[in-house]
């Protein structure tokens, strides 16, 4: 792997000894750098789970991707680096409070002294690694979150504000995964008509005060904890934002004829 390209993809100038330090430093970059995106599904791109396509997609062509992807290539970023880093498998909480299957999601696990829960590819979730094996409140400016045991697995809790109010995000398990045991999922959120990144265009990347999100044809904007809302002209419009806010820039045949699942 190019590490030096990948490093200036993220924009990180910083230490590369595999520190805890280091780590956190490495997963705010990415947060702040690289979009969770769903768009290859709407463009007809097949997504591949190697290194190397990962590598050419989000490093070369600046690109965003959605779990396995971020997951995945920030995990061989990690291992080139020095660090013990295994991709997990998670399922994340739906709509109705039932779990989604196993690979539906995929978490990192780094070992240094002290186990670490990595994750640059869940959009809106922690900004920097929890303590695999705290039990306690891990306070990220104005939100707290909790890693519980559950059966044979864990547990990540968010509570936004003062309210106290906990809400599970997904559920892990510990042991370690290759990308191969996630190829049927990926194809299920590529293809299946219910799949949540089927149904619509989505690109979110972190910002230093918030966040900004484009869903379809809404441009969303937190600063602060306060929401602004756009809609889009057109797809013209839409492009200019992909361009100017996330960095992608998209070959018209990709925008201008949406590709349906398959």
């Amino acid at each position: 792997m190019d590490t030096g390209a990948y490093l200036k993809r993220i924009d990180y100038a910083a230490p590369l000894a595999p520190t805890a330090e280091t780590l956190r430093q490495l997963h705010v970059r990415h947060l702040l750098t690289v979009p969770f995106e769903g768009l290859s599904i709407h463009w007809g791109e097949p997504i591949v789970l190697t290194d190397e396509s990962l590598f050419d997609k989000i490093v070369r062509r600046r690109r965003g991707g959605f779990c396995y992807e971020l997951n995945g290539l920030f995990a061989a970023l990690l291992r080139a680096l020095g660090f013990n880093a295994v991709m997990l498998s998670g399922g994340v909480l739906d709509p109705r409070g039932e779990f989604r299957p196993e690979f539906d999601h995929m978490p990192l696990m780094v070992t240094l002294a002290e186990r670490w829960l990595v994750d640059v590819g869940f959009g809106d979730c922690f900004r920097e690694p929890l303590l695999l094996d705290e039990r306690g409140d891990q306070v990220q400016g104005k939100r707290a979150y909790r890693i519980e045991e559950a059966g044979d697995g864990h547990l990540v809790l968010r509570r936004r504000g003062e309210d106290g109010v906990w809400t599970v995000q997904y559920r892990f398990r510990l042991e370690p995964h290759v990308y191969a045991d996630y190829v049927s999922m990926c194809r299920y959120h590529e293809r299946s008509p219910e799949s949540w990144f089927a149904q619509g265009r989505i690109c979110s990347m972190a910002t230093e005060d918030g966040r900004v999100t484009l869903s379809e044809m809404r441009l969303i904007t937190t600063k602060h904890g306060n929401r602004e809302e756009r809609q889009l002209k057109n797809e013209t419009e839409y492009v200019e934002v992909l361009r100017d806010v996330f960095g992608i820039v998209a070959a018209p045949n990709k925008w201008l004829k949406r590709t349906p699942p398959r």
